[in-house]
C-alpha cells in the first residue's frame, strides 16, 4: 500500500479459460456464419462466466450450478431464443479476447470504454452504473468537493478508475492506493483512511463483507456513472445485436433488469438499507 495519486484508469480485468464441455465443437460454423445464425442453428448460447464477481456471476461449488444478475438475463435471452446456456469460465478482461477468438457468444457486465470499442461491438447499456464510496456511517460527505480537502484519506485501487475521478474531481484530497479490496478494508479497519472511492455494486459488495462499513454514498455534483453493456463480436450481420438491443429495451423498461439486480446484491449479504435511496435500477 502506498500513498500516491495517478491518471492511469483501468476498467476490468480478466483472464479467463476454461471452455465447460465442447463448445467448440459443438459450435463450429460454416465460414460466415453470423452468431445470431449459428446460436439458431446449433440451440447453444455461449456465454463467459466469471467466477466470483457477485452479483453478476457466483458459481455453487457444491453442485456446480451458477447463479447470479447475468445468469438471469442469460437464461431470459436463451429462452427467447430456443437455446441451452453454455459456460465459459473467463474474466472481465478476458471476455474481450474470448469474443475476439470466437470462444463465447456474449459477455456481461463490461464498460463500453473506446478501447474496448475497437476490439468488439456493444448493445445499448442495460445500467448506469454510479460511483461514489463505502465508509463508516460516521463520514457523511454528500459530493466531490467535500472529500477535496488534504484531511480526507481516500481510498483508491491502485490503476482504477477511482484514481482518474479523485484526480479530477478531489485532488487535494489525500489518496491512499491498495493493491486489492482486502487492503483496503483493512486500511479502514485500522482507521487509516476515511473511505473507500468505488462504482456502487463494489461498495455495496464491500459493506456485506465487513459490516462496519455500511456507508454507500452515490457523489453528487457530479453525479458520474459508467454504462454497463454486454460485448459481442464485431460483425456485419446486427441481427444479433438488434436482437439483444430489443431485449434490453423490454426487460429494462419492465424494471425486470433492475429487480435481478436488486436480488443478487441481497443474495450477497447486502441488507437492504445499505442500498442508496437514490440508485436507480
Amino acid at each position: 500500500m502506498t500513498t500516491r495519486r495517478s491518471l492511469a484508469s483501468a476498467l476490468g480485468a480478466t483472464a479467463a479459460t476454461f471452455a465447460v464441455g465442447s463448445a467448440a465443437a459443438q459450435t463450429a460454423a460454416p465460414s460466415g456464419d453470423s452468431t445470431f445464425d449459428r446460436v439458431r442453428r446449433t440451440g447453444v448460447l455461449r456465454i463467459a462466466a466469471l467466477p466470483g464477481e457477485q452479483p453478476f456471476f457466483r458459481k455453487d461449488l457444491a453442485t456446480g450450478e451458477w447463479h447470479g444478475v447475468a445468469i438471469d438475463m442469460a437464461r431470459s435471452i436463451a429462452g427467447a431464443l430456443s437455446a441451452k446456456l453454455e459456460y465459459v469460465e473467463s474474466t472481465y478482461a478476458n471476455s474481450v479476447l474470448d469474443l475476439q477468438s470466437n470462444k463465447i457468444d456474449l459477455a456481461f457486465a463490461l464498460n463500453p470504454t473506446p478501447q474496448r470499442a475497437l476490439a468488439i461491438g456493444f448493445t445499448q447499456p442495460y445500467y448506469l452504473h454510479p460511483f461514489g464510496y463505502v465508509a463508516r456511517k460516521s463520514f457523511t460527505a454528500k459530493t466531490w468537493e467535500e472529500l477535496n480537502k488534504p484531511e480526507v484519506r481516500a481510498v483508491s485501487l491502485i490503476g482504477s478508475l477511482a484514481d482518474n475521478l479523485l484526480a479530477r474531481y478531489a485532488p487535494k484530497a489525500t489518496v491512499i492506493g491498495a493493491k486489492a479490496g482486502d487492503d483496503a478494508i483493512l486500511l479502514m479497519q485500522s482507521d487509516r483512511a476515511d473511505c473507500i472511492i468505488y462504482a456502487m455494486i463494489q461498495a455495496l459488495g464491500v459493506s456485506a463483507k465487513a459490516p462496519m462499513l455500511e456507508q454507500v454514498t452515490l457523489l453528487q455534483q457530479p453525479y458520474v456513472a459508467l454504462a454497463s453493456a454486454m460485448g459481442v463480436q464485431e460483425e456485419p450481420d446486427r441481427r444479433w445485436r438488434d436482437f439483444l438491443d430489443s431485449w434490453i429495451e423490454y426487460y429494462r423498461g419492465t424494471r425486470q433488469i433492475g429487480a435481478w439486480m436488486r436480488e443478487g446484491l441481497l443474495a450477497m449479504g447486502v441488507k437492504p438499507a445499505s442500498i442508496p435511496a437514490n440508485a436507480d435500477f
